[in-house]
């Protein structure tokens, strides 16, 4: 009998990961069947405990659910612990295992672009659940020093706080949205705000070899505004499959390559 995989949220209908994991299954000969679980705003524990009772051998979580996946969790990866979020789920000797691939995703999705990520200045503009997803790994594949922007500064300083001890091997600095200036290697936007029309600036003092947008799928003005100054950009696909393959490979030992799904 095939292996269940799921993913939860709500909404869900939008979701691409069951294409994804039956495409690396396919192309890794494992097998698998993985379908959507759209819970209950007030449901998510008990609809992914009654996935893992009837046998279920992981699961993803997307929006709303990741902070109350991290709360549910018994055992979490470092970087788990670092996110305060969790995408990906398993049941180990009777406990509940969680993780956050989001991290790894955007770090090998770059990677496949050849842009470097060694010794790099890397700018991140937004403060959320995205931005602290991702710390952690950037500096685990070399970055140096990590500005990250927010409108509101004091949520891009907390967030500094928060995370400084976690990355001693990084420099991490705040800076508020409107005073971005200086050189960076990568800007990476983890806002929303290039899709929902919110016009987000940068300025021309902001110079940078390389633009990233986590969203997908989109027109972004983020994009657009990078594209305009000639420099290598990228929507957000490859971060989606690549997260999808981290997820893929804790759950079934092996980790199909990114390039073969974009």
């Amino acid at each position: 009998m095939s292996k269940q995989f799921a993913v939860i949220g709500n909404p869900i209908e939008q979701s691409r990961s069951p294409e994804l994991h039956h495409a690396f299954a396919a192309k890794t000969g494992i097998d698998l069947h993985y379908s959507k679980r759209l819970a209950p705003l007030d449901g998510f524990d008990a609809s992914m405990k009654a996935f893992f009772a009837q046998g279920g051998a992981g699961m993803n979580v997307t929006v709303p659910f990741k902070e109350q996946a991290f709360a549910a969790c018994a055992v979490l990866t470092e970087r788990a612990k670092i996110a305060k979020a969790v995408n990906t789920l398993w049941m180990e000797n009777g406990k509940l295992h969680g993780d956050n691939t989001d991290g790894q995703g955007l770090v090998d999705a770059i990677k496949v672009l050849d842009w470097n990520l060694e010794h790099t200045d890397i700018l991140i503009i937004g403060a959320g659940g995205a931005t602290r997803g991702v710390i952690y790994p950037l500096v685990q594949a070399g970055a140096k020093k990590i500005v990250i922007a927010n409108r509101t500064l004091a949520r891009a300083e907390q967030l500094v706080e928060d995370l400084k001890d976690a990355v001693p091997a990084a420099e991490l600095s705040a800076a508020g949205l409107d005073a971005l200036q200086g050189h960076f290697d990568i800007v990476i936007n983890a806002t929303s705000a290039s899709l929902s029309g919110d016009a987000l600036i940068l300025p021309k003092a902001l110079q940078f070899k390389q633009a990233y947008e986590m969203a997908y799928g989109k027109t972004s003005s983020f994009l657009d505004q990078a594209k305009a100054r000639g420099v290598p950009a990228s929507e957000g696909f490859g971060m989606l499959v690549g997260q999808a393959i981290e997820s893929f490979r804790i759950w079934n030992g092996v980790k199909p390559d990114l390039k073969d799904f974009l």
